[in-house]
């Protein structure tokens, strides 16, 4: 069965604005960021998830613990940062739609937390706040089904990519799995169905923006449960998308090289296009930086030029 959701006007317009985003981030970094650039993300990514599940160390001591240095903590916090690392350096090895991968995940993110990590639990949980309990997970003996229906519904090729990563972390965190780990996996999982389609999203830290706004992310998990569908959940974690995509394009001193720009552009399948459809790929270069790539292009016999000015056409030569 496919999840309860409704795609409201606030839910469009954030896919409209993350749509443009997404094009302005890979045409800034050629799909992909820098490896530098990555790697920071990647520790603002782990502190943040970590943190939100209570982890105490700081972005400072993460980054002392990749560089191999002793780090004085809570060996338990040690441990999940290890083993967050883990994970997150074997990211393109984990398959999206693979239930095996999803709890191979597990068992790397929970290895040595908990008995029997990257296997469903196997009796009732629920999820305190203070003394009250907020949210009575399904029964244990529901948990093998319900997973394999929304790994069927992340095979539906008819739903957006992003809509179906907030579908999924919202549903997973509902049946919560597992006896620990839900939080954090369903932001991990969130990132690889994103990453397999926009590769930005691969080192994009929404984590920190989650933690920073966590009042919000509980209170939008807690209104979809009480409305039965993941609706308000979505609208909040497109939001959340959205604004890590912003703080992604305000990065300054970023460096392309004119063949890099060319390749980007031309892998786009443009056959014809003008100085201008060129500018709208690269919004951040110059009219004259545009003017030197394409007229380079040419020189190089890359590209054919028809016209005069800025009624120049251009064309793979």
């Amino acid at each position: 069965m496919k999840p309860p959701y409704d795609i409201t006007p606030e839910i469009l317009k954030w896919v409209s604005s993350i749509s443009e985003k997404i094009g302005e981030a890979n045409a800034l970094f050629l799909s992909k960021p820098s490896p530098q650039l990555r790697k920071q993300n990647q520790i603002k990514t782990i502190h943040s998830s970590l943190q939100i599940e209570g982890n105490t160390l700081s972005e400072d001591q993460i980054t002392a613990l990749l560089e191999d240095k002793r780090v004085i903590g809570p060996k338990k916090d040690i441990l999940e940062v290890f083993n967050a690392v883990s994970i997150y350096e074997k990211l393109d090895s984990l398959k999206s739609i693979s239930e095996k991968s999803f709890l191979s995940a597990h068992a790397t993110l929970m290895n040595g937390l908990i008995e029997h990590p990257g296997k469903y639990r196997t009796r009732g949980v629920g999820v305190v706040k203070g003394s009250q309990v907020t949210h009575l997970a399904p029964p244990a003996e529901n948990v093998p089904g319900l997973m394999k229906d929304l790994f069927r519904f992340l095979k539906n090729d008819q739903e957006l990519v992003l809509i179906k990563s907030c579908v999924f972390h919202y549903e997973m965190e509902f049946i919560h799995p597992f006896l620990d780990g839900n939080g954090r996996m369903g932001r991990l999982w969130q990132t690889v169905i994103l990453k397999e389609k926009y590769p930005v999203f691969e080192s994009l830290p929404f984590e920190t923006l989650i933690n920073r706004t966590q009042s919000e992310y509980y209170e939008a998990l807690a209104l979809s449960d009480k409305m039965g569908n993941s609706t308000v959940f979505i609208e909040y974690m497109l939001r959340i998308l959205d604004a890590a995509l912003e703080d992604l394009l305000r990065v300054k001193g970023i460096t392309i090289n004119p063949e890099d720009r060319m390749t980007y552009f031309l892998s786009l399948g443009k056959s014809q296009f003008t100085r201008k459809d060129y500018m709208e790929v690269f919004k951040t270069i110059s009219t004259a930086t545009a003017s030197r790539d394409l007229k380079k292009a040419v020189e190089n016999g890359v590209l054919k030029a028809e016209g005069v000015r800025n009624q120049t056409w251009y064309s793979i030569g």
